[in-house]
């Protein structure tokens, strides 16, 4: 069994929009509201990540034997107000190749992508209810640094952000 972590390139965003669509299934349902839910997963098809891809946003996937099982997409901290400047704005796995590890291949590699852009710090939000990517930011090593909130259709849901080390 192969498995590699690359840069996207457009002929994947596919495999990448299927990818969202079980992950955000399997992670959300319960979390979200069921019709903010549908509603975002149908907004990310294929062409929403062509468009990404187009616009040189920094995404990486993760294969297994030449399938795109995993994605990640990063670039500059949206949070001023931190001193983290590199941001994971998303890392996701299919639902049957999470727990063994895969995520936090993706996770490392995303960092090291994001010291290479010479980001010093790395920030991660995470909705406050999703169990699995607390658990998951918590054993990496992060920090809860702040609470916010996001908001989703009508309501404004509990979001944690992370950081990781500024050296």
């Amino acid at each position: 069994m192969s498995i590699d972590i690359r840069r996207a390139r457009l002929q994947d965003a596919p495999a990448i929009a299927e990818v969202h669509d079980l992950a955000w299934r399997n992670a959300y349902r319960g979390v979200l509201p069921g019709l903010d839910l549908e509603r975002m997963v149908e907004r990310r098809g294929p062409v929403w990540w062509q468009r990404a891809l187009r616009r040189k946003v920094a995404i990486i996937v993760l294969e297994v034997d030449g399938h795109v099982v995993g994605y990640a997409t990063l670039g500059p901290s949206r949070m001023r107000s931190l001193p983290h400047r590199g941001e994971i704005y998303e890392i996701y796995l299919r639902p049957e190749y999470q727990g063994i590890g895969l995520g936090r291949r993706l996770f490392q590699t995303a960092r090291s992508m994001l010291d290479d852009m010479r980001l010093k710090g790395l920030a991660v939000r995470a909705l406050q209810a999703n169990d699995v990517a607390m658990g998951f930011y918590r054993r990496l090593g992060g920090k809860p640094l702040v609470e916010t909130g996001e908001r989703i259709g009508d309501q404004i849901l509990p979001v944690v952000v992370f950081g990781w080390d500024l050296g």
